[in-house]
């Protein structure tokens, strides 16, 4: 009894033993089914779907192949918040790292008054030596800082073009930065007056390679000019200046506006510039031109802060009183005034003494007329062939006694103005001088009359009519069409059209956008341009309608404020229409918040509502609130 009572025992454990054994083996596959399931379920939550779960135990593996070695450690990291990560075994690997793709080759030059330095990443298959040697004789002499790294990639097809094309700009500008990848080039530089702006502008869109985008911005300091002046003439002929310079935009406008009531047709070109004698310039000119008006007619010539008023002979003495009375006692107390009423002229049978040069096209110069003495007759002939080339002279003068006192100061000064243009004449009598014909210099009238009030006095009577013509301009030609749409591109590359959030007023940020565009389409003329406003799909389609065509005529209003003609223009606002880059991002939204500028085609080739025109950006965003356009427009 007692052995069977041991047996029954140990059968009993054994029995207790084998449940246990097997109780166990039954929790250790149910946790591992259930680990393994989560994780999976967590590495496709996190679409980790390259990577394999298996279970081994209480061990869960992972097998795969990761596509980097971040996406990796991000996925071990998942799996070890779902069970405890000592039971996770990593059998992962990363793929081949030639499979990646290669990185943005770029490069950075700064150069200065120190020398050139250059920082980036260049293709080693780059003709480094080459380079190296380029920019050593763009240097000249100056420190180079070669801080480049090579890459072992493929080199990008349009690689060379935009290099090739950076350091062509860089020996243009001394003082420049430029950014170069192989689709953009962007140059910010510095030119030493307006004209150089100009030609360097033209001269770098004109080499832009295909397929390489230009962002250029090129600014240039006011020119000072001394004496600072002004000079508007209304006749029977028109309203008009011989020169016009201006301290600020808003003064431009003041003295615009009044020289348009006095009926000035046309564009002007007001100088702005630097050495104004008051900061009531622009008050003192408009003052002025408004008592030629109140006269019906006559000159002002203001010159630092003195005041010329000469009016028609034949004017009213009270209407002559009124308006100089009128005047003195408007203008700044820093501006002096001066005002003549000339007689009318006596009849003269023999008609006034007189001296004339001409300028053919082809640079040949005639002198004749009258001259008070041989050595004025010697001057006149050695003064005009250090203007004009010794070959070019034919002198037809006689000398004759009874010339005017000072006839030969205003004979060289006749000489001197016709030298600013390609071809002309100039007249000189004894009471006025009088220059017409042709220049290649949008500035020459007005160098013109400095030159006679330097030369002859403030009260000097002269009569310019100056007539620029393009072609004759060494600088730029006037740009085509398609040209226009591209310097428009080019010159607002990279930079923002910004609004205030919800509206359409346009940020203090984005003024000078504007003020570069608004250079750009005064040069370009009367053209069908189609300005278009463009949002993000955030909120309610009607209210984003209406919001980029409040944007768009907010920058039609900016540009018509710049007497930019825009009779021709028209401006749209298409809403959400049209996205450039996804919606479901914010750099999508912010690209796809713009303003564009195209041309409108032909009748015949106009596109139906339906369909919108193939059109040209210039960004446009409105700073980050948080919210959408349409969240944004209902903002106060």
């Amino acid at each position: 009894m007692r052995l069977s009572a041991i047996f029954i025992r140990i059968i009993a454990f054994s029995i207790a033993a084998a449940g246990s054994v097997a109780a166990a083996q039954l929790t250790v596959a149910s946790v591992e089914d259930r680990s393994v399931d989560a994780v999976r379920q967590t590495l496709a939550e996190n679409s980790y779907d390259w990577a394999d779960v298996l279970g081994d135990g209480l061990q869960v593996i992972l097998e795969g192949t990761a596509p980097t070695e971040a996406l990796r450690f991000r996925a071990i990291s998942a799996a070890g918040g779902v069970v405890d990560a000592s039971r996770v075994i990593d059998n992962l690997s990363v793929a081949d790292a030639a499979d990646f793709a290669p990185p943005e080759f770029k490069i950075e030059i700064l150069r200065n008054d120190s020398g050139v330095s250059l920082i980036g990443l260049i293709p080693a298959s780059s003709n480094r030596d080459a380079l190296a040697r380029r920019i050593t004789r763009i240097a000249n002499g100056q420190s180079v800082a070669d801080l480049l790294e090579t890459g072992d990639y493929p080199m990008p097809p349009t690689w060379r073009a935009a290099v090739d094309f950076a350091i062509v700009a860089l020996e243009m500008l001394p003082r420049s930065k430029i950014s170069v990848t192989a689709e953009r080039v962007t140059i910010s530089g510095i030119a030493d007056n307006l004209i150089e702006k100009r030609r360097l502008e033209a001269a770098l869109a004109r080499s832009r390679p295909d397929g390489v985008r230009l962002a250029l911005e090129i600014n240039a300091p006011r020119p000072v000019i001394s004496p600072f002046t002004a000079r508007f003439i209304l006749d029977a002929d028109s309203a008009r200046f011989d020169a016009c310079a201006v301290d600020t935009v808003e003064a431009r406008e003041l003295i615009l506006n009044a020289a348009t009531s006095a009926g000035l047709v046309g564009q002007v070109n007001c100088m702005l510039a630097l050495g104004a004698p008051s900061q009531d310039w622009g008050q003192a000119v408009a003052l002025a031109i408004n008592a030629v008006q109140n006269l019906g007619g006559g000159t002002v010539t203001l010159t630092d802060t003195d005041v010329i008023l000469v009016a028609l002979p034949g004017t009213a003495q009270a209407r002559f009183d009124d308006a100089v009375g009128q005047l003195e006692n408007s203008l700044p107390d820093v501006f002096a005034l001066s005002a003549e009423l000339p007689a009318l002229p006596d009849d003269d049978a023999e008609g006034p003494p007189q001296f004339t040069a001409t300028l053919s096209p082809e640079g040949h110069v005639q002198l004749r007329g009258r001259m008070p003495d041989d050595l004025t007759n010697m001057v006149a002939q050695n003064f005009a062939t250090a203007k004009f080339g010794q070959r070019n002279i034919t002198m037809r003068t006689r000398v004759v006694d009874g010339l005017p006192a000072g006839w030969s100061v205003r004979v060289l000064a006749g000489i001197e103005a016709l030298s600013e243009l390609s071809n002309g004449i100039v007249i000189v009598e004894p009471q006025t001088i009088s220059l017409r014909g042709n220049t290649g210099n949008e500035t020459a009238a007005a160098e013109i009359s400095r030159l006679m009030i330097d030369k002859l006095g403030q009260a000097a009577d002269f009569n310019l009519d100056v007539t620029y013509v393009e072609a004759l301009d060494p600088v730029a030609a006037l740009p085509t069409p398609a040209q226009c749409i591209a310097q428009i591109i080019m010159m607002t590359e990279g930079r923002k059209i910004t609004f205030d959030p919800g509206s359409a007023s346009i940020t203090a940020a984005a003024q000078p956008v504007i003020d570069d565009i608004a250079e750009v389409l005064r040069l370009c003329g009367d053209l069908p341009i189609r300005v278009a406003g463009y949002t993000d799909s955030q909120g309610r389609e009607e209210m984003n309608l209406r919001l980029s065509q409040d944007r768009a005529d907010a920058v039609l209003t900016a540009l018509r404020a710049r007497r930019v003609p825009v009779s021709t223009f028209e401006a749209v606002g298409y809403g959400m229409a049209n996205p450039i880059a996804d919606n479901g991002t914010e750099e999508g939204r912010e690209a796809n918040r713009r303003i564009e500028f195209s041309l409108i085609p032909p009748e015949e080739d106009a596109v139906t509502d339906e369909t919108l025109p193939e059109e040209v950006e210039t960004d446009a965003e409105t700073p980050q609130d948080g919210t959408g356009d349409d969240a944004a427009e209902a903002t106060p």
